[in-house]
């Protein structure tokens, strides 16, 4: 299995189209965001982990993320199952509490059983106002 894309987002709608196709409907991709109150924060943004299984493959593995702050510490971690049809697409979900001390980036180090990691930065920023 490989890792297509992961994107932190708002929202996500899985939705039929004619014949045996889906949709996926994204909304709020973000990369970065205000904090919502002043730091220290703990804020949960969603990841999603959009995953491809070739046909003639087994279809399980384990998806695991490492969010890790500027200094490449690690704040948070998710290891959860992943099963994906043979020959189809799948998506994943995770969420993590992190806690920024001040405005900062994390890294989301995303791989399926120790494979190739995709790496996702998000940011948040000095609150509005």
């Amino acid at each position: 299995m490989q890792i297509v894309a992961a994107l932190f987002i708002d929202d996500i709608e899985m939705r039929q189209v004619p014949g045996p196709a889906t949709r996926i409907d994204l909304r709020g991709v973000q990369f970065s965001a205000p904090a919502p109150a002043p730091f220290p924060i703990t804020v949960d943004p969603h990841l999603v982990v959009l995953v491809h299984c070739p046909a003639g493959e087994d279809g399980r593995g384990v998806l695991e993320v490492v969010f890790t702050d500027e200094a490449g510490e690690e704040v948070a971690r998710n290891v959860q199952p992943l099963q994906v049809e043979p020959g189809r697409f799948g998506r994943q979900l995770v969420r993590a509490n992190l806690t920024y001390p001040r405005a900062g980036t994390v890294q989301a180090r995303c791989r399926i059983d120790q494979g190739h990691v995709i790496s996702v930065p998000y940011t948040l920023l000095e609150p509005v106002g």
